[in-house]
């Protein structure tokens, strides 16, 4: 028998984890690259991890984990792994789980947010919380913000609550309160007078509300272990082996949290500790201090693209300067791409500065040229794009495994137009998630009432939610009577009939305190489980949720509406009601309070589904960290990609050339880069010039296609999107009108006409027009054509075509822009 130390059993050691005999160390090892090999077995303080985008970092991560802990170096409890997507931490913790089996139960792999809440509700009352505090979502930010400013008329000097929550957000995330804040603000700018207020009452109510933003969660364990030494000494202690994943997407506060955990315990702190009983014996050098944890950290300064968020791509460039010694290893084997994308990934970011030198390359070949489209419009581009999604899926490419990428989500209005009219599945990932929808947000509100009554915010959500009669003047005379008796809103709802409202109201709103409160006695486990320190005997949150939403009327009111809407809105809250019953079947013993966190949690891109069957469609930002057999790069422009804005900011040009190399590298096998010549901003026709980025792809990468007639430039000779010189000064481009001119969709050397095909944004409600295998119809667009075969059902009817000049095409019958001839 091998025993390990175990900082976290009394008895101080435990017989080692059961590890596989199938795995031994060479195991872990086999099948690496030297490099990933490098980094799995290197044994030292800090370690950085340069790893290029489909270099196998998750694989590195894993196997790393895997042999510190099959190599009796650490117990799974001392290792604490940090991701920026559940999805990741989840994908992370099964490959270690595959690994060592029940070797590896106790590791905490999350993501930031995740594991500053499971300190925070340990550690609440040290900071003068509860430890059921709500954690408030972006939405619940403006819901507050939006009240404060209408109370201060902060409107009028043109406050708005996104601004104020961008502001504060950017404030938290520098680790600056609003009393630091407010030593250094300008009490001379009445611009600035009024943001200090509306920060310090938004901050005054969270706290009321026993509640933080996510901003909060990190901001405040950081001054939780600053503040409380002892306290951050238990966590120092607990985990020597810190390894944090997409370090170049970290801000300030990250990076700070990062910097307590792996700060040495002093000697005077572990003898304190050592008093205490809490286990030191092991873990001191020879002066009675606790070493810092040994620090790992992944990331490649070339995918940072997350500076508008507070990102600061210092902490990995900087990563060797705050650790001294640090030992750096460089993955640049690339096991996910064809080498053609490699190589125009590699010549377009080789034009920032600032950056670890590396090149991608693959043992997998060069594969397909990438190809490259130039189309007259934002709609001749995106029905490019939907012919060759569909030309792919012929070939056998899942819809699923196909994604289009674009700059900023107004991109998307010409995209989908063509892709309904070309009956093409897809999903705008980024739209309106599930918890973000109104239905769900009130049945929630109504767990959240339940689990923290001091949070006014849900109470004022579900007062009259479903309708009871209860207006904004009976809410205010609430909130007055709770600030004048000094009550929470809670205990206010419950005093009502001290308020002299009508007997109508005064009884709605006792009903609904009564709901609350016996959902609240549901929570309170058993006499023999509160013994045990359990859950026991307490209802299950699924039980808790049917109830609320039976008693409150929410659900009834939905199914009884005379409103289409209501009924996929019921159907929603019942899906939500599912949920709740598979996170009780999957974590028996789990709280209400278990369940809100893992819910606020839920990130945008862990959404994702991939066996959803449709093509996806998102802005470059979103598809970090994501792969598909097949991407398009949309709207390759100057003025998108670089985004205008970005012109004016410190880093902006390289930062929005990150993002370019972000998109190029998610693809695994082809790759799309397109354009129009002229796109609609504002309502108005502008000329769109190609992207200076395109100049940095060598020219012998790229196929490219271009819209029928005359689209050409220099007399024909060259693609429209390489229509500048290359390495003109100041970039690629430069700001020459002759360029402009040559370019400009309004010059032309011949008429117009020659724009054959040009493919429009019409539309046109066919009713009941009924084709067969056989009818001849015309399109405003291509032209005649043959349809041969008509597939689907009532208004999702296709009608498939042969078109004479323009090929192939899938048409919705309902709306497509035909005429039966």
């Amino acid at each position: 028998m091998t025993l390990i130390l175990d900082p976290d059993d009394p008895a101080g050691w435990r017989e080692a984890p059961a590890v596989s005999a199938d795995h031994s160390g060479s195991r872990l090892t086999d099948g690496l690259n030297p490099e990933q090999r490098e980094a799995v077995e290197y044994r030292g303080p800090a370690l950085l991890i340069v790893a290029g985008a489909g270099s196998g970092k998750t694989r590195v991560l894993t196997h790393r984990i895997a042999s510190l802990i099959e190599s009796r170096e650490a117990w799974p409890s001392q290792i604490l792994a940090i991701t920026f997507t559940n999805k990741a931490a989840a994908e992370m913790r099964e490959r270690v789980e595959a690994l060592l089996g029940e070797g590896a139960s106790g590791m905490w792999i999350s993501t930031f947010h995740s594991a500053c809440v499971r300190i925070l509700r340990r550690e609440a009352e040290s900071i003068g919380l509860s430890s059921t505090f709500t954690i408030y979502d972006s939405a619940d930010q403006r819901t507050i913000l939006k009240r404060i400013i209408k109370e201060l008329d902060a409107d009028t000097m043109g406050f708005t609550p996104a601004s104020a929550q961008s502001k504060i957000s950017k404030l938290k995330n520098e680790l600056t309160d609003v009393e630091t804040h407010a030593r250094n603000a300008n009490t001379n700018d009445p611009q600035e007078v009024m943001f200090l207020e509306i920060f310090r009452q938004y901050t005054r109510r969270l706290r009321a509300a026993s509640a933080l933003d996510f901003d909060d969660l990190i901001a405040e364990t950081v001054y939780l272990f600053r503040a409380f030494p002892k306290v951050a000494a238990l966590y120092q202690r607990r985990f020597r082996h810190i390894l944090v994943d997409e370090y170049q997407d970290t801000n300030h506060a990250q990076y700070s949290l990062i910097h307590e955990l792996t700060r040495p315990v002093p000697r005077e702190i572990v003898a304190e500790l050592d008093e205490h009983g809490i286990l030191v014996r092991g873990l001191t050098d020879a002066s009675g201090a606790i070493p810092g944890a040994s620090l790992t950290v992944v990331g490649d300064s070339d995918q940072s693209i997350y500076a508008f968020r507070g990102a600061d791509i210092r902490n990995i460039s900087e990563f060797e300067r705050d650790f001294p010694g640090a030992k750096v290893v460089l993955l640049e084997q690339n096991y996910r791409s064809t080498q053609n994308i490699l190589s125009a990934a590699n010549a377009v970011i080789a034009n920032n500065f600032d950056r670890k030198e590396k090149k991608l390359w693959t043992a997998d070949g060069d594969g397909d040229k990438i190809t490259g489209y130039t189309g007259y419009t934002a709609h001749d581009e995106a029905q490019f794009i939907a012919d060759e999604i569909e030309a792919l899926h012929r070939a056998g490419v899942a819809y699923r495994d196909i994604a289009v990428f674009y700059r900023t989500n107004a991109q998307t209005r010409a995209l989908e137009e063509i892709f309904v009219r070309s009956a093409l599945p897809y999903r705008v990932v980024g739209g309106t998630k599930f918890y973000e929808r109104a239905e769900i947000k009130d049945a929630m509100a109504y767990l959240i009432a339940v689990a923290n009554p001091a949070d006014e915010l849900a109470l004022r959500r579900i007062l009259n939610t479903p309708k009871r009669g209860i207006g904004p003047a009976t809410e205010t005379a609430l909130a007055s009577f709770a600030e004048q008796n000094e009550l929470t809103f809670r205990q206010a709802m419950r005093a009502v009939d001290g308020l002299g409202l009508g007997p109508k109201v005064t009884g709605a709103i006792s009903a609904l305190a009564n709901v609350l409160d016996e959902a609240a006695a549901m929570l309170v486990p058993s006499a023999e489980g509160i013994e045990a320190g359990t859950n026991a005997g307490a209802a299950k949150v699924s039980d808790v949720l049917v109830f609320l939403m039976e008693r409150s009327g929410l659900l009834d009111a939905l199914r009884n509406s005379r409103d289409p809407q209501d009924e996929t809105r019921a159907e929603n809250v019942e899906e939500l009601v599912a949920q709740t019953r598979d996170f009780d079947r999957e974590n028996p013993g789990a709280t209400l309070v278990d369940f809100l966190t893992q819910v606020s949690l839920v990130a945008a891109a862990d959404e994702l589904d991939d066996a959803s069957g449709t093509v996806s469609l998102m802005t470059l930002h979103t598809a970090k960290g994501l792969e598909y057999h097949a991407v398009f790069l949309t709207g390759i422009e100057e003025g998108l990609l670089p985004h205008q804005m970005s012109a004016s900011e410190p880093g902006g040009p390289a930062e929005e050339r990150r993002l370019f190399y972000v998109g190029i590298t998610r693809a695994r096998k082809r790759l799309y880069l397109s354009l129009a010549m002229s796109r609609t901003q504002f309502g108005e026709v502008a000329v769109a010039m190609p992207s200076r980025y395109l100049q940095e792809i060598p020219e012998g990468l790229i196929d490219w296609r271009q819209s029928p007639g005359m689209a050409t430039s220099r007399g024909g000779t060259q693609p429209r999107a390489l229509n500048a010189r290359r390495g003109a000064p100041g970039g690629a481009w430069g700001t020459r009108d002759r360029d402009l001119e040559r370019f400009s969709v309004t010059r032309s050397d011949k008429p117009k006409t020659e724009w054959a095909n040009r493919v429009t944004g019409t539309v046109r409600d066919n009713g009941d027009l009924t084709l067969e295998a056989g009818d001849r119809i015309r399109h405003t667009d291509f032209g005649e054509g043959t349809v041969t075969q008509v597939t689907g059902e009532g208004t999702k009817r296709i009608a498939h075509v042969g078109f004479d000049t323009a090929g192939q095409k899938k048409l919705l019958i309902k709306i497509a822009p035909i005429e039966k001839l």
